[in-house]
């Protein structure tokens, strides 16, 4: 997985929901200021909706304190519209289908479930500079209450 210190590919092109839209954008397009990027598996699913909720109660603390929220799953761009407007999010909803963020991340993982196992993206977040420094890595991510987990990951930087 990425380290803090280390830098991602500015030019990374992305699929967003922003504002009830769509957009086609590069990662260093998305970060115009310090931004916490949180990695969910899929929506409308228990765990990631609790880590979606709890992101949501606190983006606009975050947004206050200086920092954007963005967060990333494989889910299309209108399963992200669907999602955004049901859940009433502020914030950005990145598309990665092919887990491009992932392997940016170096953050592709051995998962299993119901005995079959395949590749995913390790549920994980970063919270990164507008030049695509990595500040800090969040390597587990608690869906219960992600935003109190980032509160004191911010904190210490």
């Amino acid at each position: 997985m990425i380290a803090p210190g280390q830098k991602l590919d500015l030019s990374l092109p992305l699929s967003i929901v922003r504002a009830g839209a769509e957009e086609k954008t590069t990662l260093g397009q998305l970060l115009r200021r310090r931004t916490i990027l949180s990695v969910y598996m899929k929506n409308n699913t228990p765990g990631c909706d609790r880590q979606v909720d709890s992101l949501a109660a606190a983006a606009a603390a975050f947004g206050r304190a200086g920092y954007d929220v963005v967060a990333v799953s494989r889910d299309t761009c209108g399963s992200h519209l669907r999602y955004a407007a049901k859940k009433k999010l502020s914030y950005t909803l990145v598309s990665d289908p092919d887990d491009a963020l992932a392997r940016a991340t170096d953050s592709l993982v051995e998962k299993s479930m119901y005995g079959r196992s395949y590749t995913g993206p390790a549920r994980a977040a970063y919270v990164l500079e507008p030049d695509g420094t990595v500040l800090a890595v969040v390597e587990k991510v608690d869906t219960k209450d992600h935003a109190a987990q980032l509160r004191a990951v911010l904190k210490g930087l």
